[in-house]
């Protein structure tokens, strides 16, 4: 084999840029795409276990005949009791972005809101930042007065 074919068997450096730099695009509109889908899925597990949270939250009221104050927080659904023996909750959860829930009584327009400041933990924002109380999503709070 000659030199010159030796030579034309491995790639140039333009080829291979060319390569380097498709591939980087790609790589950068896979990441676009799966980073909503990821806000999005933290978004649903935050809604998740701010519905479970509510419901703690009645079953509390309906053994107590009250909500827990603001001073107790979400706290007193995880100890234990006479009635529950682990709490009626084994754990208050953290949402997605490792904050602790804000537990608000009384509520804007119930009689509480469980709160997830988003990934932001401010109040107010849009995209990953949004706020997602128990009253946006529809979570059944409020039986008692």
């Amino acid at each position: 084999m000659s030199a010159t074919k030796a030579a034309r068997l491995g790639f140039t450096l333009v080829e291979l840029m060319v390569v380097i730099v498709i591939i980087g695009l790609l790589s950068g509109v896979v990441t676009i795409s799966v980073r909503s889908y990821l806000i999005r899925s933290k978004q649903n597990v935050a809604k998740m276990e701010i519905s479970k949270i509510c419901q703690a939250l009645e079953t509390f009221y309906t053994t107590y005949d009250r909500y827990p104050s603001n001073q107790e927080g979400l706290t007193v659904l995880a100890t234990s009791n006479e009635e529950f023996a682990e709490g009626i909750l084994t754990f208050v959860p953290v949402d997605p972005w490792g904050h602790d829930y804000e537990y608000v009584s009384p509520g804007k327009t119930r009689p509480y809101d469980v709160i997830c400041y988003g990934a932001d933990h401010r109040e107010g924002g849009t995209g990953p930042g949004a706020d997602l109380t128990s009253d946006q999503i529809g979570a059944r709070t409020g039986t008692g007065p």
